[in-house]
């Protein structure tokens, strides 16, 4: 369905940037905000996440990189310091 809407000059020219930096189109990428604005908070992170994603949320398009710092953080905390060894 096509839609008239008014968005501010400065918003419009934000969006059409973040848009470009992901490879999207604009449409792409305001239905995908549309999309995740209108997502129930309890569906806003995963179940399976880790404790403290629930208080900053996730970045989808970040998704990747924070997968990665959660492994780094893991593995770190497996690791017992000598001092603690005793």
């Amino acid at each position: 369905m096509k839609t008239t809407i008014e968005i501010p000059d400065p918003l419009l020219r934000r969006a059409k940037a973040a848009a470009a930096k992901r490879g999207q189109s604009l449409k792409d990428f305001l239905n995908e905000a549309l999309a995740e604005k209108l997502k129930p908070a309890s569906q806003t992170v995963p179940a399976d996440a880790p404790p403290w994603m629930a208080g900053f949320g996730e970045l989808r398009h970040l998704g990747r990189e924070t997968r990665r710092i959660q492994a780094l953080i893991d593995a770190e905390f497996e690791q017992v310091a000598p001092e603690d060894a005793e």
